[in-house]
């Protein structure tokens, strides 16, 4: 048998977040990015994987309006705060802030240039700004009720201005005469799109015609004749003959309660198109009404149609010709801003591209990981779904189980995204489900087992269920058995399809014979409810994770413990084998995810990536790519990085070998500018210390620690002035620290290390050894003073002053020597001669003096010495 190469380490990849809790949103001009309400951030998501490119922090309330600037630099953001803002999306910078409403502002529009934002307050008021001046230069008053909805006029040579109202009225103001010019008044209640089912002639604001829609209208979309929309519908037009002469035919979308997509010809006011069946989940508010689309918006670039709907999904339509006189419109892409607590996952697919989510709601959402994007949604339960399972049938079907908090189970075909069977006999929340394990096909049993709070286990038998059939067929359990005290938590089923293993409430776990439910052995152990079981790959053993924060490996024949792991802070939720059964992993309250080995019982690491509970764990049976998700509405995918992450560390080691070669190469030919570059690419910081001590003892160094400086970078010279810091807290390398700190500030401008990340906290730990070093050579340079004062007290040393005065008579002497006519020193005579010996002896310092007269200074201190003891001899007598 080929030994198992263990697992070191997981990378995370944040695939799935939640980016829009509703409210306002803004699409970029070329549909690459949406700018979202995320609570009381801004989230920027790219539209082709759903991934967070940036957050922007507001000011703890939540955004009423968004909108972008035409070149899409700029984002200009409201609150309920009242304040406007513009935000610099390269940099995250909010460049300037205003208030000018009393009220929220909850509309706003910026025209084609960029240099005007217009705002529509619940005050009644529509204002006009500079964008780049931040002061109004419009004001509009005359709506009756609050201003819900305002744009400019696509034609920039057109300078005119449309507001929206709830008094069911909409203004036009020309932004010229600073005027308004229309008030069109003919809808019967709050206005919400501009684009609006009553169509109006907009060269003399004349009422044209109404289109009865027969449903609540939440957005209006005009379709643009150029676009492939337009283009599509005006050949299907040309083909049906159907044109009144002298008329121009505009098409436009309508969305709203219906959660259905229309679009209409107001030649005639007909529906040209109506999708049969809505790919929304209708919600009912309180008040009864229903809530399917809440806004949508025609993409640029010819994308197509972009709606959203109540549940914060973003679903991107795309028109095609279904046959000559017929349109379909296809939903291309949905992306998910929010799915509350996810509760289950499993990964779907032969080639598991796909990951079958289970949240607190009724219904099951399908992604494909390629692209984050919700492939489709599987309703049916009438209540939120708490588990699933997934597998391959004997046909070679992908099929998905369900279990519900309605008391029931649904089986469903992936490849038809419908529900083939229903099986209904539980009297409680069905909170655990799996599928049968054998992929034999001569020894394959299509079957399922579900356990309910119920306290109940039940064998479901899909054997010969036909998988084309449009109703869903009724499943009849074939076993079921009282199997627990408590609620069934989690069920599994062993690999060769003859167990089943229940972990209940009741702090046990008990091992059944398949499938008559025949009880084998009890586990008996955790001291509370078991959240998890799972069955080895390749040992008779269970792996079952509790409530008491331990994880316990049971052996199945006579049911005794064989390991106890150890290491969660609370609740262990989910857990399942790896490396064919040498290891598993694990999740738990604490919202950590951990790797553990078997055979040492040792935590090999732990993942930090979660806010909140993880309650799902997916393990793919291929590639063994892991998925959690939990209370943060979160999904992680990870993947093994041990052979990356092997292979990398060899290459940095050869890397370092050269490199180190190259340091030593660079050392022997005194070449420190070098030496120091790579010393700082080897993050060697006590080769650094050696080189620049080395610099600081020669005197003609500087040139070369300067042109090494300047090659640093910003990060580069951060972490320097952490090497400074350290060192600068021994007294030993405080000169060197200083040397080099000196050439760093006179290098670097005040500016430049203000931008260095975390300077405030690196210069808090140089200051207070600085002080220290300074004080105490501060105290050395007094304590030589005393020294100087007890040389010259023992006459070792002459005072300064009186060395300069001799110094200078003799100098003035010599002067007038000078002046007069001097005599060689062959003329001159003996006195002169015993002149100049004297001036000499005064001149050498004291400690220079001749052996004879140490020697009387001697016998004098002798002689004063005897004097005092023969007067303390005779004091004493």
């Amino acid at each position: 048998m080929t030994s198992v190469s263990l697992k070191k380490n997981y990378k995370c990849v944040p695939s799935l977040q939640q980016f829009y809790t509703g409210g306002p949103y803004v699409v970029s001009s070329d549909g690459s990015f949406l700018v979202c309400a995320c609570d009381e951030a801004i989230k920027v998501v790219d539209c082709s994987n759903s991934s967070i490119i940036s957050t922007i922090e507001g000011d703890e309330e939540r955004a009423t309006a968004l909108v972008l600037s035409p070149d899409d630099k700029l984002l200009f953001s409201t609150s309920h705060s009242r304040q406007i803002r513009v935000w610099d999306l390269s940099t995250l910078k909010c460049l300037r802030s205003w208030k000018g409403h009393e009220g929220p502002v909850l509309g706003m529009a910026c025209d084609a240039s960029g240099g005007l934002l217009a705002t529509a307050g619940s005050d009644r008021k529509v204002l006009v700004w500079d964008v780049d001046g931040g002061f109004c230069t419009h004001f509009f008053k005359g709506h009756k009720g609050i201003v819900t909805t305002i744009m400019f006029h696509p034609d920039p040579n057109r300078l005119l201005l449309f507001s929206g109202s709830d008094d069911a009225s909409v203004r036009v103001w020309d932004l010229m005469s600073k005027k308004c010019v229309a008030t069109l008044e003919k809808h019967f209640s709050a206005v919400t799109s501009l684009s609006v089912v009553n169509l109006w002639d907009l060269h003399d604001y004349g009422f044209r015609m109404t289109v009865p829609t027969y449903e609540a209208v939440e957005a209006v979309c005009a379709v643009h004749s150029s676009s492939v929309f337009g283009l599509i519908l005006g050949s299907l037009r040309q083909r049906t003959g159907k044109k009144k002469s002298g008329s121009q035919a505009i098409y436009f979308i309508t969305v709203g309660e219906r959660g259905l997509v229309r679009i209409w010809n107001s030649e005639g006011a007909v529906c040209v198109l109506e999708q049969i069946s809505s790919d929304v989940t209708l919600s009912v508010n309180e008040d009864e009404s229903r809530r399917g689309f809440t806004s949508a918006v025609m993409l640029p670039s010819d994308q197509g149609l972009l709606c959203v709907t109540a549940d914060q999904q973003f679903l991107f339509y795309s028109l095609e010709k279904h046959s000559e006189e017929a349109l379909k419109l296809i939903l291309s892409k949905r992306l998910v801003g929010y799915n509350e607590e996810i509760v289950d996952m499993k990964f779907l697919g032969e080639e598991e591209q796909y990951l079958a989510v289970a949240t607190n709601l009724e219904q099951v959402r399908v992604y494909d990981l390629a692209s984050m994007s919700c492939s489709y949604v599987l309703a049916g339960h009438t209540e939120i779904v708490l588990c699933l399972d997934t597998c391959l049938s004997s046909s070679g079907e992908v099929l998905i189980v369900t279990g519900s908090k309605d008391n029931s189970v649904r089986l469903w075909n992936s490849e038809s995204k419908s529900c083939i069977g229903v099986g209904i006999g539980h009297t409680g929340a069905v909170g655990a489900i799996a599928f049968s394990k054998e992929r034999n096909p001569k020894r394959q049993r299509d079957f399922f087992v579900s356990g309910s709070v119920d306290r109940t286990l039940k064998v479901w038998s899909f054997d010969g269920l036909s998988y084309d059939e449009e109703k869903p067929t009724q499943i009849k359990a074939k076993a079921t058995v009282a199997a627990h005290d408590k609620d069934i938590n989690s069920v599994a089923i062993s690999p060769n399809d003859g167990f089943v293993c229940s972990g209940s409430q009741d702090r046990t776990a008990r091992v059944w014979r398949l499938p008559e439910l025949v009880s084998v052995v009890e586990l008996k152990g955790h001291k509370r409810g078991v959240w998890s079981v799972e069955f080895s790959p390749v040992d008779q053993c269970v792996l079952t994770a509790s409530g008491d924060k331990t994880i316990k490996i049971w052996a199945i024949s006579d049911g005794s413990c064989l390991r106890t792991f150890e290491g969660h802070t609370s609740s262990v939720l989910k857990a399942a084998f790896v490396t064919r059964g040498a290891q598993f992993i694990s999740c738990g309250a604490d919202g950590l995810v951990k790797l553990w080995t078997v055979k040492t019982g040792e935590c090999i690491a732990t993942y930090d990536q979660h806010e909140d509970k993880v309650w799902a764990l997916a393990i793919g049976k291929k590639t063994e790519m892991l998925a959690t998700g939990g209370g943060d509405a979160v999904v992680n995918l990870w993947h093994d990085c041990t052979a990356s992450d092997k292979e990398e560390a060899f290459h940095k080691e050869e890397e370092a070998v050269i490199k180190g070669q190259e340091l030593e190469n660079a050392l022997s030919d005194s070449d420190y500018t070098k030496a120091i570059q790579l010393a700082f690419e080897l993050r060697r910081p006590h080769k650094l210390l050696e080189l620049f001590s080395e610099l600081c003892r020669k005197g003609d160094a500087d040139g070369q620690i300067k042109i090494a400086l300047r090659g640093l970078g910003k990060e580069e010279f951060r972490l320097l002035l952490e090497y400074i810091r350290e060192w600068n807290t021994k007294p030993k390398l405080c000169h060197t620290a200083h040397f080099v700190l000196h050439h760093i500030l006179s290098i670097l401008s005040p500016t430049e290390i203000i931008e260095i990340r975390g300077i405030g906290e690196l210069l808090e730990g140089l200051i207070p050894y600085s002080q220290r070093h300074f004080s105490r050579l501060d105290r050395l340079v007094r304590s030589t003073f005393l020294l100087d004062y007890t040389l010259t007290s023992m006459s070792v040393i002459e005072p300064e002053a009186k060395v300069m005065d001799i110094k200078d008579e003799s100098r003035a002497s010599s002067t007038v020597k000078d002046t007069d006519e001097q005599p060689s020193i062959e003329n001159m005579d003996e006195d002169d001669n015993e002149n100049l010996n004297k001036l000499k002896e005064q001149e050498a310092p004291k400690k220079r003096k001749s052996k004879r007269s140490r020697e009387d200074r001697a016998h004098k201190k002798v002689k004063e010495a005897s004097g005092i003891n023969a007067a303390a001899i005779s004091l004493q007598a």
